[in-house]
């Protein structure tokens, strides 16, 4: 019997990704196991989906846009726009760089910039020692490499990365950098992503007022969080603009909480269009960018497009009793867990990071999300435990999450 010891970091993190590939969460492609693919479908007509207003920008978008961070095909962000997709979300640290690029490169291609919102994410250099005007500075250089990346002289979104602290909405230096942007004209509309404090950050940002859109994530397993659905509304009767991304839950929570006849929905398309579709089916939302890497998949998202109606099998899914507990297992990134960890590692970065790495089959964001981790409050205040005593308010189970992300990542 080979033990654990044996079982080497490629050999773990090999049979993680190609567990998730089995479950349908990598771009595998048919035709490459020899099986034939099938006919396209013929474009989108644009009038046929679904649009909405994305706060007090005008800017008018599809209900489905493209998540782009876990994509490496051109050829499927050619055909997504083929199908009505008009809003592309990237980031300067996807890939590197390089999923920039390749947005950069497709919709060049296609002649498409004044038909296309291209969003991208930076992290400036804010805090102390930072001085506002240098904290502006980092702003418009990290900008300008981006649209350097994408061949553009401008984006129509350009988000503050990963913002958790309420602190920094308000943060001066990041004001001065938004507003350079929009004065310079190298973005239309100025925001943030969230993963954590996510309606504490939506309310400041109600307040400060200077925002026009806000990256959070939403997805079923906040069916009962009626305050930040709350937050939510607010913000977006403000007039912000809401894009909801993390939308359909893919992390271990399936093959964790769910009995085998259950699991085989994640398997199929009637788990992603029906938690797809229950997001959307919030008005406050005005559009969702799933992280689709195949074809197939990008269809399914595709699918939701024309209409919000849930089928028979999508309703049986979202009331299913296993499935709502089940989704106690899904991080929500509430950060409870934080002080019930003795050596204060940074448990929910860990948990994002193993959800890139075992669930989106991305282990370069995975790595990236270990290295804002880093030092003491990562996988090394890790390295001794042999038990984890973190402790989720749900049913995360954080240190089987973290063994696996030690024997991949060590």
């Amino acid at each position: 019997m080979t033990s654990k010891k044996d079982f080497s970091r490629r050999d773990f993190l090999r049979t993680a990704l190609a567990g998730a590939a089995g479950a349908g969460i990598l771009g595998l492609d048919t035709a490459s196991a020899g099986q034939a693919k099938p006919a396209p479908p013929a474009p989108a007509e644009p009038g046929k989906l679904i649009t909405r207003t994305l706060g007090k920008t005008g800017l008018r978008l599809p209900v489905v846009s493209m998540g782009v961070m876990n994509a490496d095909i051109p050829a499927l962000v050619r055909r997504a726009y083929e199908l009505g997709i008009r809003h592309f979300d990237t980031a300067a640290g996807y890939a590197r760089g390089r999923n920039e690029e390749m947005v950069g490169n497709v919709v060049k291609e296609l002649g498409a910039r004044d038909k296309v919102v291209i969003a991208t994410k930076i992290r400036p250099r804010f805090r102390p020692p930072s001085t506002p005007e240098q904290a502006a500075a980092s702003y418009i250089e990290l900008l300008d490499a981006s649209l350097k990346r994408l061949q553009t002289d401008y984006v129509d979104i350009i988000y503050t990365h990963d913002i958790s602290d309420v602190g920094d909405v308000a943060n001066a230096g990041l004001l001065a950098g938004m507003a350079a942007a929009k004065k310079q004209g190298k973005a239309r509309a100025v925001g943030f992503s969230t993963h954590q404090n996510m309606g504490d950050c939506l309310d400041e940002a109600v307040r400060q007022g200077s925002y026009d859109v806000i990256l959070t994530a939403y997805n079923y397993a906040f069916h009962k969080d009626g305050a930040l659905l709350e937050s939510m509304t607010k913000a977006a009767a403000s007039g912000i603009g809401l894009i909801a991304m993390k939308t359909q839950c893919q992390q271990d929570w399936y093959r964790e909480g769910l009995p085998p006849e259950l699991q085989s929905y994640y398997q199929g398309g009637v788990m992603h269009t029906a938690l797809l579709k229950w997001v959307l089916n919030h008005d406050c939302i005005t559009t969702a960018v799933p992280g689709f890497v195949n074809f197939d998949q990008l269809e399914t998202d595709m699918s939701c497009a024309p209409s919000l109606a849930y089928t028979p099998a999508e309703k049986k899914f979202l009331e299913d009793r296993q499935v709502k507990l089940a989704m106690a297992g899904v991080c929500r990134q509430c950060a409870q867990c934080s002080p019930t960890c003795p050596f204060g590692a940074d448990v929910p970065g860990l948990m994002r990071a193993h959800m890139y790495a075992f669930s989106y089959g991305n282990p370069i964001q995975a790595r990236e999300t270990l290295a804002g981790a880093a030092g003491r409050r990562g996988l090394n205040a890790c390295r001794n435990c042999d038990s984890c005593r973190a402790s989720c308010s749900g049913s995360v189970r954080i240190g089987r999450r973290i063994e696996q992300l030690k024997q991949a990542f060590a």
